[in-house]
């Protein structure tokens, strides 16, 4: 096979693109900024992506399509009142918008139509941020080469997100203003306003840190699933299993922080040695047993009495 010799690509993520391939002979073009969907492989040419995401590619796309759902739940809980009949039917809602914008991103995507992506594969932290790597030859001019090298983990969350906040707009106004009869006029959409200033907030966070969350997700999950479930069983005064048994949502917030749990294991282990791996779920229901058996030395009634009381 012969192929076009040009000079050596400066850079670390510049490279050659493909411009003619006639049997064994393969010229390429000059070093620059590889097409949408590639990267550069070690000899500095432009490759298509054409692997399949890993196992942990697939739980970090999990974790920040989780993010709005999490927060829409949130919200719709802290805005509808304890006697408000609609925050169940928000809820669902909030899940049906997240699962749909979750699908239709996947389908939209390359290869469009299937439920499944290519991707190119993550080395290190420095390929989600290329735009800080362009170099200057001559210290003067700058060769831009800037791309998505994680193709399409990096994106893919934004356009996840616009799909979420359209499908928001056009199904949860109708559905507050049917059903959210136990609320005042300006709380029905309190928690539509709220997802409007978190939405910028996530694709900020995506844009600035999605290298940094990629790699500290399931350390954030277990840290933050760990704190929440202490808060909510402290502010609920649960001291026993009869208070945790007594009403059914105490039951479901316990079961979703140890599904996010057992997420965060699964994360950390990447299950690389399934029968290695697997045992650490039996931690799952550590955190609250333990929450369990020492509140009574604790206890948290009194503090948040006092707290209450000013003392």
């Amino acid at each position: 096979m012969s192929v076009d010799i040009q000079p050596a690509c400066l850079g670390l993520y510049c490279g050659k693109t493909l411009l003619f391939k006639n049997g064994s002979t393969e010229i390429y073009g000059e070093c620059g900024v590889c097409p949408r969907g590639q990267r550069t492989n070690a000899q500095k040419y432009c490759q298509p992506c054409t692997e399949s995401p890993e196992l942990y590619d697939w739980l970090y796309l999990g974790f920040m399509a989780m993010l709005p759902l999490v927060l829409h739940w949130f919200f719709i809980e802290w805005y509808s009142g304890k006697k408000s009949s609609s925050a169940l039917f928000q809820h669902v809602t909030a899940l049906f918008e997240c699962t749909m914008a979750a699908v239709i991103t996947l389908l939209v995507s390359e290869p469009v139509g299937v439920l499944y992506i290519r991707s190119c594969r993550v080395l290190m932290l420095s390929d989600w941020y290329t735009m800080l790597y362009n170099p200057s030859p001559d210290y003067v001019t700058t060769v831009h080469c800037t791309h998505e090298a994680v193709y399409p983990l990096y994106t893919i969350v934004f356009i996840y997100y616009a799909f979420c906040l359209v499908l928001m707009m056009l199904l949860r106004p109708l559905l507050v203003k049917k059903i959210a009869c136990g609320l005042g006029k300006s709380d029905r959409f309190k928690s539509i306003y709220a997802a409007l200033y978190f939405f910028p907030i996530l694709t900020v966070l995506q844009a600035v840190g999605g290298g940094l969350l990629y790699y500290a997700f399931p350390y954030i999950i277990l840290v933050l699933s760990l704190v929440t479930l202490a808060v909510y069983m402290s502010a609920s005064e649960i001291e026993n299993c009869y208070d945790l048994l007594v009403r059914k949502k105490r039951l479901i917030v316990l079961f979703s922080h140890w599904l996010l749990h057992a997420y965060g294991i699964i994360s950390i282990s990447r299950v690389d040695k399934l029968e290695q791996d697997l045992p650490l779920l039996a931690l799952v229901p550590t955190p609250a047993l333990f929450y369990l058996f020492t509140a009574k030395f604790t206890e948290p009634s009194r503090i948040l009495s006092e707290g209450a009381s000013g003392h």
